[in-house]
Parts: C-alpha cells; structure tokens; sequence
C-alpha cells in the first residue's frame, strides 16, 4: 500500500514539475524514456531469471495453472475492446494497447509513449497504476465475492512483487506459487501485446 502510494506521488510530482518547471535541454532533447526502457528490460529478465525458488516451485504445479494467466490477458483485452465502444475519441486499438500493460505502468506506459505520444502513455500510466492500487485495497472485497483467484487476476502483472503480499493475506498462502506465476507470465506478454497494439 505504501509503495503504491509513493508511485502515485511520484508520477504527480512529475506531472507538476513537467506543467510548472522547465525542464533542461539534455533531459527533452535526448528522449531518456528509451534508455529507461532498455534498462527496465533488463532488469524484468534478471528477476525472472534468478528466482529459482519461484522456478522450482512453478514445475510443481499442474497444468490448470496456466488458464489463470490466460483468463486475465483474455479478460483483460475483452474488456478494453467493449470499453473503445463508449470512447469515440479512441481507436479500438489505443485500448487494447493501454490494456495490454495489465498493471506494468513503468513498461507499458514507456512503450505507448515511444509509440503513440505523451497523451496516451500518461492514460496507460494513470490506468496501470489505478489497476495496482485497485488489488491493493479491494483484495478482501474480491475474495469474498469473486472467489481466491480474484485479486490475483486483478493485479495483472503486479502478482510477483507489489501485491503478493495482500494477495497472500486474503487468498491464502497456498495461493503464492499460482500468482506468482500469474505475474510471470502477464509480465512476459506486455512488451510483445503493447507493441503489437501500438504498430497495427
């Protein structure tokens, strides 16, 4: 909760600054957002690669557990196809692209950014951030009326790190190993399904 609260602080301060500050040339000029996507990129494949305990426990489950990721990418685009019908200012596509970033608001929001334009980038920022935060404090509500693995297609991406803990708190701990590979998975598909949605 408090780490959700310092990047909704962040991403405002930043706002604020860009509005009332001008920033210097070397930080507009240069476009530093790619770099910080390169290194982003390479940090998300050295903490998949060296978490062997979650590795391990992964080939332990059975195969069921794959439809979880699968029903919140599914979920998730079929969603944002039905939303692009009530807002006419935006294709079907720019919906499916913000949709794709499935709570990964430093990747997603970066790519669409590079893609598409500052507008959009800080949509898919707002809307991965408000999906983070929606997991954070909606997780005991999710599991009473939707059932255990709720929170945990609610969290998208996030399941492997931030919301792991609430997860782990109302879902159960025997719940730990499916999200942690929900997150996994959701995270592997962002750069490949934003991409996608960006260039067609």
């Amino acid at each position: 909760m408090l780490g959700s609260l310092i990047i909704v602080t962040f991403f405002v301060l930043g706002v604020v600054l860009g509005r009332f500050v001008e920033m210097p040339g070397f930080i507009t000029e240069n476009d530093p957002t790619l770099y910080a996507l390169y290194v982003l990129m390479f940090l998300v494949g050295v903490s998949i690669g060296s978490d062997k305990k979650a590795l391990r426990a992964l080939r332990q489950q059975n195969i069921r557990i794959a439809l979880v990721p699968l029903g919140t990418i599914l979920g998730t685009l079929g969603g944002s196809a039905l939303i692009s019908f009530f807002l006419q200012h935006r294709s079907m596509t720019d919906c499916l692209a913000v949709g794709s970033g499935f709570g990964y608001y430093s990747l997603s929001s970066i790519f669409i950014t590079q893609y598409k334009g500052a507008e959009l980038g800080t949509i898919a920022l707002a809307s991965n951030i408000i999906r983070e935060l929606v997991t954070l404090l909606a997780a005991p509500f999710l599991v009473r009326y939707f059932g255990k693995l709720a929170p945990i297609s609610v969290g998208g991406a996030t399941t492997m790190d931030t919301t792991l803990p609430i997860i782990t708190q109302t879902s159960g701990k025997e719940f730990v190993v499916v999200s942690i590979f929900h997150g996994i998975t959701v995270d592997f598909t962002v750069p490949f399904l934003v991409t996608f949605f960006c260039t067609i």
